[in-house]
């Protein structure tokens, strides 16, 4: 009677979820050649034969990881998009928006934006097929915006000029990195006066 009680046992999900989100951070600060399953497994504290019963390689935990995390930054930045107020009040929200994900989230931002030696084709297919997904998914969340100065969402440019939204807006959140002090609002309002009033208005500004 006197014996410690029995732990309770890690239902199959919240396991998984544990494992993803452990992979994440150590995907991110080792790459995927510098982590082993063992790294993982270690650092998630599971047995090895356990993260095995979720993910059968390396691989495929790094995929499910992207995934999971291309979805979430889509879900979130989405919901700023779609959401109310003038077209540049969401712009100015969806902004404020990636950098506060980068902000929260920087072994996500790393994962899915920068680039690495990754030298598995599968990788690859699969992180330009997520790529373009997400970009897809943007164009598609700014058709109406699109179409209301003259570009049609179906047309090779929309999804053109939605790849330089997001990779500058990437950029600036891997600036940000190497100047964390400068504050998040100066940003976005930086960003607002290049993509919403354009360097061709600046000078109605100064």
């Amino acid at each position: 009677m006197g014996a410690n009680p029995p732990k309770s046992r890690m239902r199959g999900p919240a396991r998984k979820a544990v494992i993803t989100a452990t992979a994440l951070k150590v995907f991110a600060d080792k790459g995927y050649h510098g982590t082993s399953l063992g790294d993982i497994a270690a650092a998630a504290g599971v047995a090895r034969t356990v993260l095995y019963d979720h993910f059968p390689s390396k691989r495929v935990l790094l995929l499910a990881v992207m995934q999971e995390q291309n979805a979430a930054l889509v879900e979130y930045v989405g919901a700023r998009i779609t959401g109310s107020g003038s077209p540049e009040q969401r712009m100015r929200s969806t902004i404020d928006a990636y950098f506060g994900f980068a902000h929260s989230s920087p072994a996500a931002r790393k994962l899915l934006f920068d680039h690495s030696a990754e030298d598995d084709p599968e990788i690859r297919t699969v992180r330009q097929g997520i790529r373009e997904s997400r970009t897809r998914a943007v164009t598609a969340l700014l058709a109406g915006d699109m179409q209301a100065v003259g570009v049609e969402p179906g047309e090779p440019i929309a999804e053109a000029m939605v790849e330089l939204i997001i990779n500058g807006l990437d950029g600036v959140a891997q600036w940000w990195e190497r100047h964390p002090h400068m504050p998040k609002e100066m940003l976005v309002e930086g960003a607002m006066r290049l993509l919403w009033t354009g360097l061709g208005n600046v000078e109605q500004h100064e």
